[in-house]
């Protein structure tokens, strides 16, 4: 439509509604970026790591000491009582200081095998990239059968087949995500293969070695710090689930997973046996899987903000 001052300007189309579920996710797409949230999950984790590094420092009792005059004392910080601050469980044992307890084994066999885990898929990844034919099959064939697999079950048979013990439970966990870094390392090592300075550096005569070392690795480190931090969270999970099913952590040591596998019995009489060692453990994933969110978010210059 014209005018004989000009063409009059089209209206602007409304903009589509939204419904609630779609405005829900928009707003913990925003929230999850606010500064103050993510201050506070960094300070909630480096809290619950301080405490459960200092738990033979700072317990109120010893978590295997038994006082079954006490057993299933409710907690002391509801009633306002003298006790045990989060009560005792079925054998008088200090709710509190098992939880304390169970922080340090579940971040400690969780970071431990995300760092083996880490290690085994990057070199995995890296020589599978640089060196490629056979080896980069292999590599890739072991990848796609883990991934077509559920882990669950390879982890129960692995225990089954080699035992309870710690060390197998931190093997069984190395090996639960090492597939997502080997393929991210070696999309990224086909990648910068190929670039300039990669194929500039050889001519010159650098080593494959000197080449991943100096040009590829520092290239896929941001990639790695991100998804590392994000499979962190879902390693405390496979540890907590393991020693819930009774496969994990053996007595006397406890976890998170296996102070909830005890107090599933009394939920009815007893719940804050399980209640306190759950609040733990989702505060401690929320706030891993926040962090981890902020860091792709910062490193990532894909992602739009």
């Amino acid at each position: 439509m014209t005018t004989t001052d000009g063409p009059v300007p089209a209206a602007p189309r409304p903009a589509p509604a939204q419904g609630p579920l779609a405005r829900a996710r928009q707003g913990w797409r925003y929230a999850r970026r606010t500064p103050l949230l993510i201050s506070l999950s960094i300070v909630l984790f480096v809290g619950i790591a301080v405490v459960g590094i200092l738990a033979p420092l700072i317990t109120p009792a010893d978590p295997t000491t038994q006082d079954l005059l006490h057993r299933l004392q409710a907690p002391a910080l509801l009633d306002g009582g003298p006790g045990a601050i989060l009560g005792t469980d079925q054998l008088g044992r200090d709710v509190l200081s098992r939880t304390l307890y169970g922080i340090r084994t579940s971040l400690a066999v969780a970071s431990v095998g995300m760092v083996i885990s880490l290690v085994l898929g990057v070199t995995l990844g890296l020589l599978s990239g640089l060196i490629g034919g056979a080896f980069d099959s292999a590599v890739m064939f072991l990848v796609d059968t883990q991934l077509a697999l559920p882990f669950i079950l390879i982890a129960l048979v692995a225990i089954a087949v080699f035992g309870t013990s710690l060390p197998v439970l931190i093997a069984v966990i190395s090996i639960a995500r090492w597939e997502t870094y080997a393929r991210v390392t070696r999309g990224q090592v086909l990648l910068i293969r190929e670039q300039p300075f990669s194929e500039a550096a050889r001519g010159l005569g650098a080593s494959l070695f000197r080449v991943a070392m100096k040009h590829m690795l520092p290239n896929v480190a941001s990639p790695l710090i991100v998804l590392a931090t994000a499979n962190l969270s879902s390693l405390i999970l496979l540890e907590s689930t393991l020693s819930f099913l009774g496969v994990g952590v053996q007595p006397p040591v406890v976890s998170l997973g296996s102070l909830v596998s005890n107090g599933r019995d009394y939920l009815v009489t007893a719940w804050w046996l399980s209640v306190a060692p759950s609040i733990v453990l989702v505060a401690l994933t929320m706030t891993i899987s926040l962090i981890g969110d902020w860091l792709r978010d910062t490193l990532d210059p894909r992602v739009k903000r």
